[in-house]
């Protein structure tokens, strides 16, 4: 089971006189997780380390900390908490005290995995697709249902005999699906998985 964020996020801490902000949000394509990086990023910053992952995607950047001590702590805290197509980025001030290579791995990933934590996570949820015809006195009844199926219409094209539609819900409510359509129909709507 994998969850992203419903919203961004932040969270901030002073540790040993360096100042941290972790930023977190939602993405759906590597694009997006380097458009969030690129605009949340403070060049006056001392350091704006990150790690996205979208999928079977990921991406790290230690952005000029000692290797191995930023990137990859924060993308382990994404990977700890199960989360998918987020982007995390971890904006460090420095504050005259080193923290040697274990307080960085910390500190990194110690403000995501917080970042996180604080977030509104959500389950993600692998998706179906399929298509069917049905008459126009069939519609309005399925348009009812679908919020109750968690289906989301994509697509609908109208013909002189009724609506073609595609949606998009949950795999295991698409046997469901089928059988409501059959006993709306008597058998007549024929589902095609997409």
């Amino acid at each position: 089971m994998a969850f992203t964020l419903l919203a961004p996020c932040e969270y901030r801490e002073e540790i040993r006189k360096s100042r941290f902000i972790a930023l977190a949000a939602p993405v759906t394509s590597a694009a997006e997780a380097q458009a969030f990086i690129a605009g949340a990023s403070d060049p006056g910053a001392t350091h704006n380390c990150w790690a996205w992952k979208v999928g079977a995607q990921y991406r790290f950047n230690d952005d000029g900390e000692p290797g191995g001590t930023a990137g990859r702590p924060i993308l382990a805290a994404i990977e700890g908490q199960a989360f998918d197509q987020v982007a995390v980025l971890v904006i460090r001030w420095y504050g005259g005290i080193q923290l040697g290579t274990g307080g960085l791995a910390r500190a990194y990933g110690g403000s995501a995995s917080k970042c996180l934590q604080g977030g509104q996570r959500v389950e993600l949820v692998a998706l179906s697709r399929c298509r069917f015809h049905c008459a126009f006195a069939e519609l309005p009844l399925l348009k009812a249902r679908l919020g109750e199926l968690q289906a989301q219409l994509e697509e609908e094209r109208f013909d002189a005999s009724g609506a073609e539609l595609q949606l998009a819900l949950p795999a295991a409510r698409l046997d469901e699906l089928q059988q409501w359509l059959a006993g709306l129909s008597r058998g007549r709507i024929e589902l095609r998985r997409l």
